[in-house]
């Protein structure tokens, strides 16, 4: 586990203070977003999930698992039109399949005030291995906030919707904050 440090507030950047037990997400300090360019890498669409939940674990040799949960439909760039077209079955298809779930195998502090994570990422019913670095925002005994950063490309969930020009390809960027609480 990294060195603990403490910033002048008295929160700890390290998890190495982590308790072992439950943990819950709390999604009003939680986001998931993302950003994809578009129009031959001249726009970037930028939005959020608005809805999320989640919990994991971390086990009594530190190490941890755990699931977050989106809601599809919660989709907002903040332009209703691209809202309605990103739910529909060119892209998330929340009909059919209303969440986006990243079931987290595996979750081990690296010792730079980070943590490895390795799961599984599933949308439209299509599930993938992921692997990424979460940072540690924050960490006290009882609540931890990870950031994270991670490329996704859509066709490996055949989101490959081909308009005109071709102008969504590429990997979408979808970035984490998540703040969770002992249970």
């Amino acid at each position: 586990m990294a060195e603990n440090t403490t910033d002048p507030a008295g929160t700890s950047t390290s998890a190495a203070d982590l308790a072992t037990g439950r943990w819950v997400l709390d999604p009003a300090t939680s986001s998931v977003g993302f950003r994809h360019k578009s129009i031959w890498g001249l726009v970037t669409v930028k939005g959020t999930f608005t809805t999320v939940s989640g919990e994991g674990e971390i086990d009594a040799d530190g190490r941890g698992h755990g699931t977050l949960v989106v809601d599809a439909a919660s989709v907002d760039t903040k332009k209703q039109k691209l809202d309605t077209h990103l739910r529909s079955a060119d892209f998330f298809e929340v009909e059919i399949y209303p969440t986006i779930t990243f079931s987290a195998d595996s979750i081990v502090a690296d010792g730079s005030g980070g943590a490895q994570v390795s799961g599984q990422l599933t949308v439209r019913g299509k599930t993938r291995p992921l692997t990424f670095t979460a940072q540690v925002a924050a960490a006290s005994p009882t609540d931890v906030t990870l950031t994270g950063e991670v490329g996704v490309d859509r066709n490996d969930f055949e989101m490959a919707w081909k308009n005109p020009g071709g102008s969504m390809r590429g990997i979408a960027t979808v970035t984490l904050k998540t703040r969770f609480t002992q249970a």
